[in-house]
């Protein structure tokens, strides 16, 4: 089957995963859907760090990394304030495990490495992507009790389908390099067509569900907005091919035909979800 035609069937049955995920669990299956993602990119992370020689804690991480997600989502539907234990506790609670667990490391030749690549893989994904919990958050329920997962769902609409147009567009027209060095694949004129494809259907978003979301989010502000948050998802995806080149492997996995691991599906979403919630927070 060809390459185009498995990554095709692979990206419509992952929608349709998603999709059906979100209508059925709503906000919560939108936070496990979340964590999920984590958990996954988190053990490929792992894999990438350790063909680039160094040796993370992978199952410290995957844990400390779910409970970045659920934590600050599940303590207030329990009553308890979640001001008590937020990101950043949790995040020091993982710097005070890891420095704790690299004293009992036997292999003394490469500890600093194993610290700092396990604290990096910490930052880099489940921080970013707790701020996906936070839009989830803070728009449930306001003006609708879908209007959280409208806007998770536009965040990864915004990003991923950045990417479609940036393939589609490149293939058809793609004439100057962008990055030959780090992915030669990518063009200037691809990219023009991801970003504008971006905009398109997020205006496209904005109007279809607009009676479910917030009056300022019409369909000139997700359009503009979602030029920088494709823009970023491009630089994300630039990010997770220097990790893959200095682990000198092509794809994070082989999870899913015809794209690769589950950190090639979410390596675009690591620096969107925070600046698609600050951007929110305009309106």
């Amino acid at each position: 089957m060809p390459v185009l035609l498995k990554r095709t069937l692979s990206t419509l049955v992952l929608w349709a995963i998603v999709f059906s995920l979100l209508y059925y669990l709503g906000a919560t299956g939108a936070v496990w859907l979340v964590a999920l993602m984590v958990a996954l990119t988190l053990h490929e992370f792992d894999a990438l760090m350790r063909n680039s020689g160094y040796r993370p804690f992978g199952k410290l991480n995957i844990l400390l990394g779910a409970a970045i997600i659920l934590v600050p989502w599940y303590l207030p539907r329990l009553g308890i304030d979640a001001a008590m234990i937020d990101t950043a506790d949790l995040l020091a609670l993982g710097v005070i495990v890891a420095s704790v667990r690299i004293i009992a490391e036997r292999d003394s030749s490469n500890r600093v490495e194993t610290l700092a690549s396990t604290l990096f893989g910490l930052v880099y994904v489940p921080l970013m992507f707790q701020f996906f919990v936070r839009v989830i958050a803070a728009h449930t329920g306001a003006p609708h009790s879908y209007t959280g997962v409208l806007f998770f769902l536009w965040i990864i609409i915004a990003s991923k389908l950045c990417d479609t147009g940036a393939l589609l567009t490149g293939m058809a027209i793609g004439k100057h390099k962008m990055t030959p060095v780090i992915s030669p694949k990518k063009t200037w004129e691809g990219a023009c067509g991801g970003l504008l494809t971006s905009a398109l259907i997020s205006a496209a978003f904005a109007a279809l569900f607009r009676a479910w979301l917030p009056a300022g989010f019409t369909p000139l502000f997700a359009a503009l907005s979602a030029l920088p948050i494709a823009a970023l998802g491009i630089v994300a995806d630039l990010v997770e091919s220097i990790i893959k080149r200095r682990a000198n492997i092509k794809d994070s996995g082989a999870t899913i035909p015809g794209i690769g691991g589950m950190f090639d599906v979410t390596d675009s979403l690591i620096l969107t979800a925070p600046a698609a919630y600050w951007l929110l927070k305009l309106i």
